[in-house]
């Protein structure tokens, strides 16, 4: 990113947002390289956001934005609450950052819905006597990051999506944050959970799902850029439901019969089928990179009419 005439150029110490450059960005004379630069900067430097926060708010547009702020917190439900601009840099403020990051990836009832995926399989075999709960929880595991990723981004997900699509940090980042946030949740309570089920054999083991489970998060992420999280992962859950739950069931004792293990080796055993997994992973990655510039876009509304002739 191109760095503001005022700011020294690399090498060198680090620069800073001068009030000169903080003025002229709050009157909109700013160059739009240099305003990209602070608006990226002060993502990190809670002294220059105190700093251009004040000439924005000393401004003529002042009033204005103070007027649209409160209106904004009170339709969300918030009351408006000074944070001091002495802890705005602090470890504190950057906790506070990466949790409204990953906010919507972590709230909500998707969470509890994990939880109790795999409390329902833990029911299942030691409540119920069901030898296949290892293999059908296996089975779910990887399209169970779909839903969170479906649930965490756009604007059906965010009510502030129209206002973060458009920042720096917005778009791609913003997702591959949350997602991030998403996996780390799912990835160790659905392996720990399938690990200390009773297995039936032939099943494959608990951290069979990773790789399918990664592969499923990009392409759903990479068709996303086309039709929208929550359609890519709809689509795509459904695909794989369909493909493998239908078959395990089908068994005449479910997945902890033969036939259910059988039905799981296609999908996870083998140096083939991981294999064939992690080069899914890697087009859908390379696709997503393609595509990123498609994240910076708000989403449409799919349910807007259009407009009376």
């Amino acid at each position: 990113m191109t760095a503001p005439r005022s700011a020294p150029r690399s090498p060198g110490p680090p620069w800073h947002v001068t009030d000169d450059l903080a003025l002229r960005y709050a009157e909109g004379t700013a160059p739009e390289t240099d305003a990209w630069s602070l608006e990226k900067h002060v993502e990190s430097c809670g002294a220059c956001a105190a700093r251009v926060s004040a000439a924005v708010r000393a401004g003529a547009a002042g009033p204005v934005l103070a007027a649209v702020r409160a209106d904004l917190l009170t339709s969300l439900g918030h009351r408006p609450a000074a944070v001091p601009a002495a802890t705005a840099g602090s470890p504190l403020g950057r906790w506070a950052r990466l949790w409204w990051a990953v906010g919507p990836a972590l709230r909500g009832s998707w969470v509890v819905a994990v939880l109790l995926v795999v409390g329902g399989a833990f029911g299942l075999a030691h409540g119920g006597g069901f030898r296949g709960a290892g293999g059908l929880l296996l089975a779910v595991s990887p399209v169970l990051p779909l839903a969170g990723v479906a649930v965490s981004y756009g604007r059906h997900a965010d009510p502030l999506h129209e206002i973060t699509a458009a920042t720096p940090s917005g778009g791609l980042r913003l997702l591959l944050t949350r997602t991030a946030a998403v996996l780390a949740v799912c990835v160790p309570l659905l392996t720990a959970g399938a690990a200390l089920l009773p297995r039936a054999a032939g099943v494959p083991g608990a951290a069979a799902w990773l790789l399918p489970g990664l592969a499923l998060t990009l392409a759903a992420l990479a068709l996303g850029s086309f039709v929208g999280c929550r359609a890519a992962a709809a689509t795509l859950g459904g695909g794989w439901l369909l493909a493998v739950t239908g078959p395990l069931l089908g068994g005449p004792e479910g997945a902890g019969s033969g036939a259910g293990a059988a039905a799981l080796a296609p999908y996870f055993s083998g140096s083939a089928a991981q294999g064939g997994w992690a080069a899914a992973a890697l087009v859908c990655a390379a696709l997503l990179a393609l595509r990123r510039r498609s994240f910076d876009h708000l989403e449409p509304r799919r349910n807007s009419r259009p407009p009376s002739p």
